[in-house]
């Protein structure tokens, strides 16, 4: 339980950002937030991957990308049910995640890197192709889904989607499939002398952290009224990449944690010098050095 306590006191804090919002920062408070807990359900599923497979995934920022279009493309042709658009997301997602599933888990190490980069660029370019939709511009939305046209019912939606995908997760990780998965992560080999299908159980993993990121991916479109190329590309997954390290691999709140700091550095140094990353990038290199296992673990033995 106590491994849980900073994600547990982050979603307190998000809950706690709309009345706070009425006394400092306003809608652009609220709006950081969302923004921090739309990363974070994208992060706690590249968390599954990487924490806990052992797939360094650098194309998983193609699914949020996926989502964002599928909702942005769906409410721009008038659909703006909800559970249509999210139907069309997972279902178009979870087919990609299989695909490329299937091919980039037959290789390991630097090759999965490479060819998960190289799928998440083809859905980048394929994006940027999309002329009746923007293409490099982006798209600007003039609607959201019929259920989030309430600006707090949009931003708790978020925050349920984020506490419902760090549970899924959580429960995922406790039970067997979890725990052959981080075996496998160790020892491939043995685990499948032991009876286990590795590759099997890969690529369900692999899928579900899809399909979770798409699903960030529409939450960001709706929150944004705005979808571009750019959320696909390479550069955004390795920021969800940073913010898995910068808050702890394979802890049950470094996703959350990671994806807080990030945004709050972001904003932060932001506003100090438009270079913010030249500042950012030793801070993170310090926090590796020196807080082994990320802010979560950082959080464990200060409290």
């Amino acid at each position: 339980m106590r491994n849980a306590l900073p994600a547990l006191f982050a979603f307190a804090l998000f809950a706690a950002v709309p009345w706070l919002s009425e006394y400092w920062g306003g809608s652009y408070l609220t709006s950081l937030a969302m923004r921090a807990m739309i990363l974070a359900i994208g992060a706690v599923s590249l968390d599954l991957l990487i924490g806990h497979g052992g797939m360094v995934s650098f194309g998983h920022a193609a699914f949020l990308g996926i989502g964002s279009y599928v909702a942005g493309i769906a409410l721009t042709e008038g659909t703006t049910d909800l559970t249509t658009i999210l139907a069309l997301t997972v279902g178009i997602a979870a087919l990609f995640a299989l695909v490329t599933g299937v091919i980039s888990l037959r290789t390991t190490g630097v090759s999965f890197i490479m060819i998960t980069l190289a799928f998440g660029q083809m859905v980048f370019f394929t994006l940027s192709a999309l002329s009746d939709y923007g293409g490099d511009d982006g798209l600007t939305l003039w609607d959201r889904a019929t259920a989030f046209e309430e600006d707090t019912v949009l931003y708790f939606s978020i925050l349920g989607a984020l506490v419902a995908s760090w549970f899924l997760i959580t429960r995922i990780v406790g039970s067997r499939f979890g725990r052959v998965l981080r075996a496998a992560k160790q020892n491939e080999a043995r685990v499948e002398t032991l009876g286990y299908g590795v590759f099997g159980m890969r690529l369900t993993a692999y899928v579900i952290a899809g399909v979770m990121a798409a699903i960030a991916g529409v939450l960001l479109a709706n929150q944004a009224e705005f979808v571009s190329p750019a959320t696909a590309a390479w550069q955004r997954s390795g920021d969800l990449i940073i913010v898995v390290v910068l808050g702890g691999m394979g802890t049950r709140s470094g996703a959350v944690l990671g994806a807080l700091a990030f945004v709050a550095l972001e904003e932060g140094l932001s506003s100090l010098t438009h270079d913010w990353r030249l500042i950012f990038g030793p801070l993170l290199i310090l926090i590796v050095l020196y807080a082994k296992g990320g802010l979560a673990s950082l959080w464990e033995r200060r409290v």
